[in-house]
């Protein structure tokens, strides 16, 4: 269940991605959506949500975002490299002016050397400008609550773009 503070918090950066005419993309993959479904929850946000990509395998980061196949294979899907490309590779598909990506191991499986679980990349990028990007390790809490705690970062990771 997503908190009523993750909506009030889509709510704003919406208004102000609409008050500046910009669109917004989000490129997910360990929360599913969940950006983008905060971002849906709240009337209107087709001023300023464009679109949403749920980029969960490796092929879907590829065939959706562009990802090369050479960075999944080098770094893997949990790494920086590939949350930066997906940030850029949404901006480029969609034509949007700010993305936001998110890609990580929710747990309780999926751990591996280097990669435990809880562990999530984020990328933010607006055209013509830098990316930034988050690396968090939130723990093994379980996959709710480390999608929720991914959802809050990203929301506010694209806030500072706008």
């Amino acid at each position: 269940m997503i908190p009523q503070y993750l909506f009030d918090l889509a709510a704003d950066i919406l208004a102000r991605a609409q008050a500046q005419g910009l669109k917004l993309v989000t490129a997910e993959s360990c929360t599913g959506g969940l950006v983008g479904g905060c971002f849906t929850e709240v009337p209107g946000s087709s001023k300023a949500f464009d679109r949403g990509f749920a980029t969960y395998s490796n092929e879907a980061k590829r065939d959706h975002l562009g990802v090369p196949k050479t960075l999944l294979k080098e770094h893997g899907a949990v790494s920086e490299p590939v949350a930066r490309a997906m940030a850029t590779g949404a901006l480029e598909v969609s034509g949007c002016d700010v993305s936001v990506a998110i890609t990580g191991i929710a747990g309780p499986g999926g751990a591996g050397p280097g990669k435990p679980a809880g562990l999530v990349h984020f990328a933010a990028a607006r055209k013509g400008g830098d990316v930034v990007h988050e690396r968090h390790e939130f723990g093994d809490l379980g996959r709710s609550v480390v999608r929720e705690k991914s959802v809050e970062v990203a929301l506010k990771l694209i806030k500072t773009l706008i």
